[in-house]
């Protein structure tokens, strides 16, 4: 991309203490660049960083396999490593600089050099030791990562050109995670009753819309949460769909009622499933809490998964591809997120349709948590004999072994209490 000097040094007049710089770090810069740099902020060293290309071999696919072995049954899963920045000397570096690629032709939200270059920079501003503010700034025809570098760190942007002071120590905290998919984010076998000092703004989610069939699901999804012992707020969002009948079972239930506009999906079909589901996106307003887990109205909480709390946004299980399943997830509320969100809703392509797609094209960067914290209730067709058995007995363990189990096909509550009417449907037999 040619770098537009206009907007740098729009960007740079709102730094008040640029004068105080002693370093400025350039990565991803030519020559001539660098000299505009120079020109720019004469009174400071620049820094030419080198970062090494990763390895050929090294794909989004390696990043983010469909599968790893969680139990560590054959192996144990690790990461490919990417090369680390190298920085000529010990000089203080109060502006890190980073001219990003952006192929808008390919997949340019799943490059592994773009998310090389923005991990670079992420530990290079989280090693700084001082206690003055380090900033970075991307110039970059695409959005940056938005759950590593968050628009609540955004201090600036104009056109191409985004500047942050990212709170270190939280970004001290993410540089610690796997780099992709490819190894767990959280334990196995996680500490449950997990304490925080933040539980106050804490809060399990979830969202109902354009029809009532979900409304027992919710109901029993809050009494699974109560009876797994968290304490956390339970908050869902509903439509005009949702009238005071059934509002009233959900309240009685344990969950606080926000009403929400419908988000409609640009790309649905009129009166289609998928019309309204981006509303989902209305999570990200509810800033009067700091994480949310995120949880389908139609599953169950077995085991207490307050832990998640302390995981970032995003944070889920595999699905498929390099794909994340969104049915429970880590989100972080934040008005400028919901804005991304409702920025791109024309132009980016949900692979399947839906919220999921969708989101998995803004958070390609997202964190892997294990299976049993939303296992699928699925009997996939190319399971063998072993396999099923298997499932057959998590789904059955008492005390339970899973944490969550996610109900696919037809949905329990409009079942018998003691027959699985999935099974009366030859194309739903799997579920």
């Amino acid at each position: 991309m040619d770098v537009n000097w206009d907007q740098i040094s729009t960007i740079i007049e709102k730094l008040t203490d640029r004068d105080e710089y002693q370093g400025i770090g350039l990565l991803n810069f030519n020559n001539s660049e660098t000299d505009q740099w120079k020109q720019l902020l004469p009174d400071a060293e620049h820094v030419v960083l080198q970062l090494d290309h990763a390895a050929e071999n090294i794909t989004w696919e390696s990043l983010y396999p469909e599968w790893i072995d969680e139990e560590e049954e054959f192996e144990v899963p690790n990461c490919p490593s990417l090369p680390s920045l190298q920085v000529p000397g010990k000089p203080r570096i109060d502006l890190i600089a980073v001219k990003l690629p952006c192929n808008k032709q390919g997949k340019w939200s799943r490059d592994v050099a773009r998310l090389h270059f923005q991990l670079a920079a992420a530990r290079l501003a989280a090693s700084s030791k001082g206690i003055r503010p380090v900033h970075v700034l991307f110039m970059t025809d695409c959005f940056p990562i938005p759950n590593l570098f968050t628009c609540k760190d955004l201090v600036a942007r104009q056109g191409n050109a985004w500047l942050y002071t990212p709170n270190l120590h939280r970004l001290r905290e993410k540089i610690q995670l796997p780099v992709g998919s490819c190894e767990l984010s959280a334990p196995l076998q996680a500490k449950e009753y997990f304490h925080s000092e933040r539980a106050g703004r804490e809060a399990y989610a979830t969202i109902l819309h354009s029809a009532h069939v979900y409304v027992c699901g919710a109901i029993t999804a809050a009494q699974s949460i109560r009876m797994s012992g968290s304490t956390r707020d339970l908050v869902i969002l509903v439509d005009d769909s949702i009238g005071d009948y059934h509002r009233g079972g959900l309240e009685a239930a344990g969950w606080k009622i926000y009403t929400i506009q419908r988000i409609r999906n640009p790309k649905a079909e009129p009166e289609a499933y998928n019309e309204w589901n981006y509303s989902k996106f209305r999570l990200w307003q509810l800033t009067d809490y700091d994480k949310i887990i995120f949880i389908d109205a139609d599953l169950l909480i077995l085991r207490n998964i307050d832990f998640l709390f302390e995981m970032p946004e995003i944070s889920a299980i595999g699905n498929n591809a390099t794909l994340f399943n969104s049915g429970v997830m880590v989100i972080e509320p934040s008005n400028c997120t919901f804005q991304i969100l409702m920025d791109h809703i024309n132009e980016i392509k949900s692979y399947n349709g839906g919220d999921q797609g969708y989101l998995n094209e803004i958070f390609t960067w997202w964190h892997r948590i294990p299976k049993h914290m939303n296992f699928l209730k699925h009997f996939w067709e190319g399971d063998e004999e072993e396999k099923k058995q298997m499932k057959t007995q998590l789904f059955g363990a008492d005390p339970p072994i899973l944490y969550v189990i996610h109900y696919l096909g037809n949905k329990p509550w409009l079942c018998f209490r003691d027959y699985d009417c999935n099974w009366n449907v030859d194309i739903l037999q799997e579920f």
